[in-house]
């Protein structure tokens, strides 16, 4: 008998595993490509930073400045300079220089002393401006700087309960900032304060309503508030995000006088009233009142 030939010895059949071992080996081929470039795109720095970076229009970079706000209002937050008695010059004993001498206080401290603070014009065809009574207390003059001018002011007249004072200046070319509604304000709001804390010029800082204080006839007494206010930044507002003065800063609390972000304002509400007393009139209302 004839001996068979194994079937893969044909050469039919060596064709056939021929061109699946081709197959075979551009598929492996294709399939590393496609790993290869996917390892070197986790490789490339330009190629992984793209995929991390964030859309720019995810928070609109407009939304995220006070600037406009700030522009519209800061020409109506004034400057004050007040001229006062010193203390010393108060004590009878102190006026004898004899006194002086023995008690070594020298003869400079009876002098008048300059100090600063802030306000802003509520009604710009009067010439009415706020600011705390605690600024203009025992004033000898008054001076207010309004841009780059600086005009004398006439004191009206003050509470101290709720520190408050009212002044009156020549209306010629004044910007107001109308008192807002200050029960409309809430924790959490944002506000903005402008003054001129230390006397180093208009400043303005950022922050939120940090609590309402006291609450007499369920209304705030105090609004508190995180952001910075500093010696010097008395008198001047506390405005929320529509531009309105929902507030007189006032005071702070913290070592030394300085800020630790505890900061309190009188309510407009309470400001309102004071300064329409004191000055006879009806003060104009904010547009969101």
């Amino acid at each position: 008998m004839a001996a068979r030939e194994p079937a893969w010895t044909g050469p039919a059949s060596a064709r056939g595993w021929l061109a699946l071992l081709t197959a075979i080996g551009l598929a492996s081929g294709v399939a590393g490509g496609v790993g290869v470039a996917w390892l070197n795109s986790d490789r490339d720095p330009a190629a992984t930073a793209q995929r991390a970076r964030v859309s720019v229009d995810a928070v609109p970079l407009g939304r995220l400045t006070v600037a406009p706000l700030v522009e519209r209002v800061a020409p109506a937050v004034v400057n004050i300079a007040v001229l006062q008695a010193s203390p010393y010059a108060q004590n009878p004993l102190l006026r004898d220089p004899y006194y002086r001498f023995f008690l070594g206080v020298p003869d400079e401290a009876l002098a008048p002393r300059i100090s600063a603070g802030s306000g802003f014009v509520v009604d710009a065809a009067r010439g009415l401006v706020v600011t705390n009574h605690h600024v203009v207390q025992n004033a000898r003059a008054i001076a207010v700087g309004v841009g780059d001018r600086q005009v004398e002011a006439e004191f009206l007249g003050s509470d101290p309960q709720t520190d408050i004072a009212a002044l009156r200046i020549p209306a010629r070319g004044l910007k107001e900032l109308p008192l807002g509604d200050s029960d409309r304000t809430q924790v959490g709001d944002y506000v903005v304060a402008i003054g001129n804390p230390f006397e180093v010029g208009q400043t303005v800082t950022a922050g939120i309503v940090s609590g309402l204080r006291g609450s007499p006839g369920g209304r705030a007494g105090y609004i508190q508030t995180d952001a910075p206010i500093n010696p010097g930044n008395s008198g001047g507002p506390l405005i929320n995000m529509r531009g309105e003065a929902i507030g007189v800063n006032s005071a702070i609390i913290g070592p030394n006088g300085g800020n630790v972000g505890i900061g309190l304002a009188v309510p407009s509400r309470a400001a309102r009233q004071v300064v329409e007393q004191i000055s006879g009139v009806r003060l104009p209302a904010a547009s969101g009142s």
